[in-house]
């Protein structure tokens, strides 16, 4: 096998690979031979047609079906023989069976941009102390108290705070419907912020089997973005209003919430100490992002046009596939796919640039999988998904889930490591956060 490279770019190869006649007629031969056993052609017993025949009938798709044989069986050496590392799959632009028995094939690839790995060790990030105030307490102990009160009709009075209701809806934009803003039977939990601090406090005063209009107009960064910095027309009609019967504030409380509490004050103690343990691990992934940032920003390099394009791919995937579970599609946020296409471009960039980055950090380090991360892997995700470990091997086993896998779980790993070698400050907390 004879391979030519050619530069095309700092990280685009065009390599033209010969295979000889010793390698290929007998591929050809192969071909034919199980054709011939194949087919019937008029005139011809089956499994009689003469080779000529066939070669004059079936030449073009003997020879597209060898050639995509060649090709796969031979590109990997061909790389291996010319040390080349490359990044995607290749892009085949011609081949070509040569009047001497020959095959060539040209393929164009992009490999692994080189760069010098800067100083990684010892990066310094900060972030502020954790602290947990008593007022972040008593908002753990009143949704404590929300999601343990039972509920009861409430009788000869409007929605008030802390009721679920039921509701029939329909959004209005400048008098005309709004596709997917609206619903019957609709359960609002009031004061829960699940549907939105705006949503929830119209409904606040509406009366049983009332219908009624109400006007909001919500932020421009609205979470729903089919609603964001909208003025929407509510029609309203409550079927249904249920309200909280919640607990007192006493010992008992905290018995029921934590068997081993037997005070309120003990309950205090531990949800302060939850919401510590929460905390820390918030901060763990912040600091984090903070060290993969200033890797990312001190590392200039060139990247693999075809790989970004990968990424943007599959970052407008997963977002499309977020939409569809919600209902929406494109079209109804107002977007196509080379608006998101741009707007997903430099996540996506960034995202290819850490990827290298922490690959060659890795082979300097030698950091490397080992059983023992896989199996741990492994069991946080049952215990995560409630399965068995040997279910999630099984998921696991196919190749195609197997590889963004372990690329994910050693890039954990890889983090970890320059996460612990981080130099941290504490700064003092805000004293906005202080005072919350």
């Amino acid at each position: 096998m004879e391979v030519a490279v050619e530069n095309l770019s700092s990280l685009r190869r065009s390599l033209k690979i010969t295979l000889p006649k010793e390698v290929v007629a007998p591929r050809l031969d192969a071909s034919y031979q199980k054709l011939q056993s194949q087919v019937s052609l008029k005139g011809f017993r089956k499994g009689k047609t003469p080779m000529q025949v066939l070669k004059k009938t079936f030449a073009d798709r003997v020879k597209n079906e060898v050639s995509e044989e060649l090709i796969q069986e031979t590109y990997f050496d061909a790389l291996s023989q010319v040390k080349l590392e490359a990044v995607v799959h290749p892009d085949i632009k011609s081949f070509d069976f040569g009047a001497d028995g020959s095959f060539s094939y040209q393929a164009e690839v992009e490999v692994k941009p080189e760069f010098e790995l800067g100083n990684y060790k010892g990066v310094e990030v900060e972030h502020p102390e954790i602290s947990v105030s008593e007022a972040e307490i008593d908002r753990a102990i009143e949704s404590t108290r929300r999601e343990l009160a039972p509920l009861r009709a409430a009788a000869g009075r409007p929605v008030q705070q802390d009721d679920l209701i039921v509701i029939d809806f329909q959004g209005y934009e400048n008098d005309k419907p709004l596709p997917h803003v609206g619903g019957h039977d609709y359960p609002v939990d009031i004061g829960s912020g699940r549907h939105g601090q705006e949503f929830e406090g119209a409904l606040i005063g509406l009366n049983l089997n009332e219908e009624s209009s109400r006007e909001i107009t919500f932020p421009a960064d609205f979470a729903n973005s089919i609603l964001a910095g909208k003025t929407v027309r509510f029609q309203v009609t409550v079927k249904d209003i249920k309200e909280r019967v919640l607990p007192a504030l006493d010992d008992n409380f905290a018995k029921d919430v934590h068997e081993d509490c037997n005070t309120l004050a003990e309950l205090r103690a531990r949800i302060a100490e939850k919401i510590r343990q929460e905390k820390g691990k918030t901060v763990d992934g912040d600091l984090a992002d903070q060290v993969m940032k200033k890797l990312i920003d001190a590392h200039d390099f060139a990247l693999p046009a075809r790989l970004v394009a990968y990424e943007i791919d599959s970052l407008a995937k997963d977002f499309e596939s977020n939409l569809e579970r919600q209902n929406l599609t494109l079209e109804m946020m107002g977007l196509s796919r080379e608006t998101m296409a741009e707007n997903f471009k430099d996540a996506a960039e960034r995202r290819v640039k850490g990827d290298f980055i922490l690959k060659k950090i890795a082979e300097v380090e030698e950091i490397k999988l080992s059983k023992d991360d896989i199996n741990q892997a492994y069991q946080r995700i049952a215990n995560q998904y409630g399965m068995k470990i040997d279910e999630v091997k099984e998921y696991f086993q196919g190749r195609n889930n197997l590889l963004p896998f372990m690329n994910e779980l050693l890039n954990e790993k890889i983090v970890a490591f320059l996460r612990q070698s981080a130099k941290v400050t504490f700064t003092p907390a805000p004293a906005t956060e202080a005072a919350a």
